[in-house]
């Protein structure tokens, strides 16, 4: 009896596997070193030209809009390409090396940036690779740098023009992507890189073209820039730059004041009868008020009283002062609390006064209602000296226990501990006085050694971290 000499087994998975690992090695030989690695590039040539992908797939200059418009049918493919795959049976694995290549493309033309200067044309070509990338993802293009989530939806919705969102070979049909850990892990980079391309670049020159400066996204870095600059843009320039602040102030004062209405302030003030409207009927205490009348038999409560909440609230008049370090280090913090400052001001009962510093001191208390006008009286960078700040916010605190003076700074000053002995004064006549280390959205920042001990044993912690502990502590002072 002979024995049975078993088939050869099927050697496509394994090619496959062995196509899909050279495109990703080709992928992070690119991200990680500029040099070519010839090796490499033929072997993954190759790979793409049996697969049937165009050639210019491999071609670093080529943008995914060019690909697009001569190969149009890679349009469906592409939307949604990375987000999550329903569940199946056995794996594709040929449809998984045609996703490597067209994933090594999107992220290559996205994070593979190179150096030097940037020319006007270049940050277009990388404004549509990186919209390209953001639809592979699942969401409108520009949804990701501007940190507002949201999935393609519609023909049309980015770059290289028609094709249904979400169609491609990675997103299965209705599904969406969970961005919930893809956002901060993402769009934050994405952010960075512009800003960096943005930063090699002329910016006089994107501004003075409105069709480039309308693509440009409003983010914190790009903001700092154009204060920094404002001095020196006129016309055109100074308009569209103008408009990109307005963009990103009107932005960030949505969702800031959206936390402030969040958050309750004030006690209840029992002296005042609550309305008898719907919205404040108190269900749970009308039905226990009226339990004595209920029918046994017919199995029904009968309600002679209704019984409402009361949401009316005290409130004292209130002064809130807000000096913020104006220093090259804390623009973040500038431009947040300049747009939060505006939101208090706006509230019934709050007298805000607004100050800003490095070695010199503003009061920009006149212009506090509008965040747009204030930013552009500031004049961003140079040192830091807050006893300058001091000597025009202490006149102002006219009543202290109805006074709230809030401290934006790293505190990095040039005379410690006179600026700390002022502060201290404050604090001590009754005044509520807050130190606050960083106001970013990114909650990031750092703060002097030396006053951060002296503040905690004054018994007044500085706050850092995220903008929404600053907004939650002053709603809590200002009650």
């Amino acid at each position: 009896m002979t024995d049975r000499i078993p088939a050869p087994a099927d050697p496509r998975p394994d090619r496959d596997e062995t196509r899909r690992q050279v495109l990703y090695w080709r992928l992070l030989a690119r991200l990680f070193d500029a040099q070519e690695q010839p090796a490499l590039e033929s072997a993954s040539l190759a790979v793409v030209r049996d697969i049937g992908l165009p050639d210019a797939l491999q071609d670093p200059q080529a943008s995914v809009d060019a690909i697009v418009q001569r190969h149009p049918e890679l349009a469906s493919e592409l939307d949604g390409l990375m987000t999550p795959q329903p569940e199946s049976g056995e794996r594709d694995r040929a449809a998984e090396v045609r996703r490597a290549a067209l994933v090594s493309k999107v992220l290559l033309n996205a994070f593979a940036t190179g150096s030097g200067t940037v020319t006007a044309g270049q940050l277009s070509q990388w404004q549509s690779d990186a919209g390209w990338l953001e639809r592979a993802l699942g969401c409108r293009p520009g949804a990701l740098r501007g940190g507002r989530p949201g999935p393609a939806s519609g023909p049309g919705t980015g770059p290289g023009g028609p094709g249904p969102a979400g169609s491609g070979t990675g997103n299965g049909p209705g599904r969406q992507p969970d961005l919930s850990r893809l956002i901060p892990a993402i769009g934050p980079d994405l952010a960075a890189i512009e800003a960096d391309l943005v930063k090699r670049m002329h910016l006089r020159e994107v501004l003075a073209d409105p069709q480039l400066a309308a693509r440009l996204t409003p983010s914190m870095s790009l903001i700092e820039q154009l204060l920094r600059d404002k001095n020196n843009l006129s016309g055109v320039a100074l308009a569209n730059a103008k408009a990109l602040i307005r963009r990103f102030v009107d932005e960030v004062a949505e969702v800031l004041r959206t936390q402030v209405e969040k958050a309750s302030t004030g006690a209840l003030d029992r002296s005042v009868p609550p309305k008898r409207v719907f919205r404040n009927l108190d269900l749970d205490r009308t039905i226990w008020k009226n339990l004595t009348n209920w029918d046994p038999e017919q199995e029904r409560l009968y309600v002679d009283r209704l019984h409402y909440r009361q949401t009316a609230r005290k409130t004292t008049p209130q002064r809130l002062i807000v000096v913020v370090d104006q220093s090259g280090s804390m623009v973040d913090s500038m431009v947040n609390c300049t747009i939060l400052a505006s939101i208090f001001a706006g509230l019934p009962n709050v007298d805000v006064h607004l100050i800003a510093y490095d070695t010199r001191a503003v009061d920009l208390s006149p212009w506090v209602h509008d965040p747009f006008e204030t930013l552009l009286r500031t004049n961003l960078g140079g040192g830091t000296d807050g006893t300058v700040a001091m000597a025009l916010a202490q006149p102002l605190i006219a009543e202290p226990r109805n006074t709230v003076v809030v401290w934006i700074s790293d505190f990095y000053e040039w005379s410690c501990e006179p600026l700390f002995q002022s502060m201290a004064s404050i604090h001590r006549s009754g005044a509520k006085f807050i130190p606050v280390g960083s106001v970013t959205s990114a909650g990031r920042g750092s703060v002097n050694p030396w006053f951060r001990e002296r503040f905690k044993d004054l018994g007044t912690p500085v706050i850092s971290g995220h903008i929404r502990k600053l907004v939650h502590e002053l709603k809590t002072r200002l009650a």
